[in-house]
Parts: C-alpha cells; structure tokens; sequence
C-alpha cells in the first residue's frame, strides 16, 4: 500500500492588492513540489482568522492524509467545540479549498471533473453599475452591455444609497448614514429609468442589502416586482428570515439571499420551504467546498438556484472555487463578479478570465490557480477599522451595513 500524503505545513498568506484584505492558506504536503491555495477571505476580521489558523488548525491537522477531505472538514468544525461563526468557518474554509486544489492536482483534473464533471463550459455573470444619479447609473449599464454583459446590479450611491436633506441630531455621531425611506423612493426611482432606458431584454439586479426594516423590504418587493428584476438581493437580515414567507405571499419578485449565513439551519428553511430563488453563500464563511457541494444538490431538489458571493472580499482564490462550482452543478443561475484588476491577474495566475458575459477557466488540474506570493508581499495588508460598516440611521442609532 503507497505511504499516504500527508500535511507538512499550513501556511497563511495576507494582501491587499486593493481594497479588500485577502487571507490564502497554502497546504504544503509531504509530496515534494504538491500545495494546495484555498481561501480564507473574512476581509474586516482578516487577523483574527489568520490567527485561527496558524494557533488552531495547524497543530491540529499537521500530519494528517491529504484525501480525507469530509474527514478533516468534520473534525475541524467540532474540534473547538462551539462552531457555526465567521471566523472560525473561514478559517475551515483555506483549508478544506487547499485539499480540494491538492486532491485535484494529484488526479490531474480540475474540481469540477471531481464533482461530477462540466454541465457547462462558462458560467454567467452579472457585474455592479452603480453612480451618482439615475442617469448616470444608465449610462454604466450601456456601458457593461457594450461590454457583452447581460445581467447587471443597479444601484445608487452605493448600498442604502445617498440621503437628501437627512435632518440628524445635535451631536449627531461619525457614521455612514442613511434614510431607509429616501433609500426606497430613490432606488425605485432609478430602476424605473434604468429599465426604461435599457428596455426588457437586460437582466437587472438590485441588492437591498439587509437596510430595511422587514415590513418595508415586503413593501420593496412588491412596488420593484414591475420592473421584472432577475433577482432582489438580501432584502432581509439572517435574524428576519422568518418573513420571507410574507415577501413570497405578496410577490413574484424573485428572490436571493444568503452572503452571511454561517449556520446550515439558516438556509435549510428557506430552500425546503422555496422561500428563495437563489442561495448565495460566501463560499468561505459556509465553510469551503464541502459544504457547498452539498447545499447544491440539496438546492436542486427543491429547484433553487445558486449565485455564489463574488465581490472585491472573496479572494481570486476563491473565484476560482466559486466556479469550479458553477461549472458542475445543474441548478446553477449565474455568479457575481468583480472586475478584478491586471495587478490581481498578475499576483493571481490562473485567475478565471470573462468574454462576452461568461467566466472561463483554464485547463489545470485543481483549481487551476497559482499565487505570485513575492508580489503578494508588495501589498500588505493594512490594519484599519472599517468605515463603511458603521452604519447608522438618520437619527443616529446604529443599523445593519
């Protein structure tokens, strides 16, 4: 019997190569030359994951064989006893990607092959227009269907919007405000012109970002369902999943949820009950691969699609898993993406690239992508506290990001 291939050593890599701090674990293996990179990304508390790994999981998994991946993913969410968090599934997620990479190197087939094999050769995209205005907004989404792009996310003046004439409190604290109700009347308002602008043929998205307290999301839904959105995007915060049931009661609008669940009882509901269209974990804060597999086809059965987190703050690493994914399982809808920059393509070898609205990725076995670590290097990441999370409501109380 062949001596198993064992962990030799678990590595943390930390950039920034532009806003968001990207966390990558690299798996070192008893094989010589064979690694595996898997994506750890929990960009406001990068440090703390990083920590978990290196003082955790590493003591914990060296020495351990390689192929047992629901092994290893197993034990690693009980061993620290209490599980089901952010940093502790980010930090299960490098590692359990890592194996994913190293299992498919070492059969000399992507991760999608592993899965069950390609029902795709791209997967579909929507990108993020944005602007100042509502005609401004328009004018990015003809600019990304010059591009080829075919689905798109509106927003205006960025998530919740920008408040006019927002009267605050003497003293008022430091924050990001916003006025839940301006926010409604704007951001109907300019989907209403994008759509006439672009005409039907567009997919248009829009995210709510959880800002809205639950009564005025199931008002949302219903006054946007018109405009024949693709999707609404987490018009719900994890704690108000309840009232899904009253959003899917009063409308077609169809329905996306899922970028900060943790927790498998989060989502199970809403797919058994199809209360949702689409799920769309971060892939790194569910827990890896492992889990997502198997949220995929339990999807399936149940007829929700999937549409993977993919902003700025899930690493090129773990784009390259979110599409592994999309190019495998058969309930998939399409698959957020970032526009990443040629200093990303440059640190990030392999880095799926886009034509004409659909993700591609390369022929190399795992999950085909490399890291330039020297050049990773040149970009630390940078110890600050986020602004934008410190959201607050007109009168300054604080709110959800």
């Amino acid at each position: 019997m062949p001596k198993a291939i064992t962990i030799e050593d678990i590595r943390v890599i930390l950039t920034q190569p532009g806003k968001s701090r990207l966390c990558i674990v690299k798996i070192i293996t008893s094989e010589p030359g064979l690694y595996g990179l898997g994506c750890a990304t929990f960009t406001q508390r990068i440090f703390a994951v990083a920590t978990a790994i290196e003082r955790h999981l590493k003591p914990f998994l060296l020495g351990r064989d390689v192929e047992r991946i629901e092994e290893i993913w197993r034990m690693s969410m009980v061993h620290g006893y209490w599980r089901n968090g952010p940093v502790l599934n980010n930090a299960i997620s490098g590692v359990d990607q890592a194996l994913w990479d190293i299992k498919g190197k070492r059969a000399g087939m992507p991760v999608c092959d592993l899965l069950g094999g390609k029902l795709r050769e791209g997967a579909h995209v929507y990108v993020h227009a944005d602007g100042g205005s509502k005609e401004e907004v328009a004018d990015n989404v003809r600019a990304y269907i010059e591009q080829g792009f075919r689905f798109i996310r509106v927003q205006l003046g960025g998530y919740g919007g920008q408040g006019s004439g927002m009267v605050k409190p003497k003293n008022a604290p430091a924050g990001a405000y916003f006025d839940p109700r301006d926010y409604c009347r704007n951001m109907l308002d300019m989907i209403a012109h994008v759509r006439a602008e672009v005409g039907a043929e567009v997919e248009l998205l829009h995210d709510i970002h959880e800002r809205l307290a639950p009564i005025h999301a199931v008002e949302f839904a219903k006054d946007v369902e018109g405009f024949k959105l693709f999707f609404l995007e987490d018009a719900l915060a994890p704690e108000d999943i309840d009232w899904f049931r009253h959003i899917r009661g009063a409308c077609a609008t169809p329905l996306a949820m899922g970028e900060l669940f943790n927790n498998p009882q989060e989502w199970q509901l809403l797919i058994q009950e199809r209360l949702i269209d689409f799920i769309r974990m971060h892939i790194s804060q569910m827990g890896g691969i492992t889990p997502a597999r198997n949220v995929a086809i339990f999807a399936d059965l149940y007829g929700v699609r999937t549409a993977w987190h993919g902003p700025s703050d899930t690493s090129p690493v773990g784009h390259a898993a979110n599409l592994q994914l999309d190019l495998w399982h058969p309930n998939f809808g399409v698959q957020e993406w970032y526009q990443p920059s040629a200093l990303d393509y440059a640190i990030f070898p392999g880095l799926p690239i886009v034509e004409d609205g659909y993700l591609y990725a390369n022929d190399q076995p795992g999950l085909g992508i490399e890291i330039d670590e020297a050049l990773a290097a040149k970009y630390p990441c940078q110890d600050i506290v986020e602004e934008w999370t410190q959201t607050r409501l007109p009168d300054g109380s604080p709110t959800r990001p």
